[in-house]
């Protein structure tokens, strides 16, 4: 795959990422569901950007993380320009890409988000708000995509989690996710083709 291929795949998906974020950042308050079917839905949340909505505590634990999250997508880009130079595998130079472009989109979120939309807790956020609801590098990313595919109370005779609450498939997510998830994916489905012996 010649470097332009994979730069039209991160910049596709970086598009359908940001848009699809605006889009519902604009149209929906926080929390609020747009039930597509019983197991698929559009619900709105922001979180710090670490996986199940897990943060860095401390003032400046956002910080730390979008620094480091930038510092990545610089090594990844570095990864991606070295394997197409070296002509490696398709399969890795599209994972690759795709990766790049997930962390790409999230730190958009991250950097920018946070001085361009005004607060979505109670009221469809603006974008371009003169009264920003964070700072440079505090931005929270937007999350909205629900697929509760099961949700119900556990037998009671199961060990450890019997008789609790318990919700399959219970993660909310974006684009750049699903992006990385199946860069991710196609290393390690595909990693005899990925990473060719020679």
């Amino acid at each position: 795959m010649s470097l332009r291929k994979a730069y039209f795949l991160i910049f596709l998906v970086l598009i359908v990422d940001q848009l699809s974020k605006i889009y519902v950042k604009t149209n929906f308050v926080l929390g609020e569901e747009f039930v597509i079917a019983d197991w698929f839905r559009i619900h709105f949340i922001e979180n710090e950007g670490m996986a199940w909505g897990t943060k860095i505590p401390g003032e400046y634990g956002k910080l730390i993380l979008t620094v480091f999250r930038i510092f990545a997508v610089v090594g990844i880009g570095w990864w991606l320009s070295d394997s197409v130079k070296k002509r490696h595998s398709n399969y890795l130079i599209a994972a690759i890409a795709l990766i790049f472009a997930g962390a790409a989109g999230n730190i958009i979120d991250s950097v920018f988000y946070g001085v361009i939309f005004d607060d979505s807790t109670h009221n469809l956020a603006t974008i371009f708000s003169p009264v920003p609801y964070g700072t440079w590098f505090h931005g929270l990313v937007v999350d909205m995509f629900y697929f509760p595919i099961w949700e119900g109370e556990l037998p009671s005779w199961l060990p450890i989690f019997g008789g609790k609450h318990f919700a399959f498939f219970n993660a909310i997510f974006n684009v750049a996710d699903v992006a990385i998830s199946t860069g991710v994916g196609i290393l390690l489905v595909f990693n005899k083709r990925a990473f060719p012996k020679h």
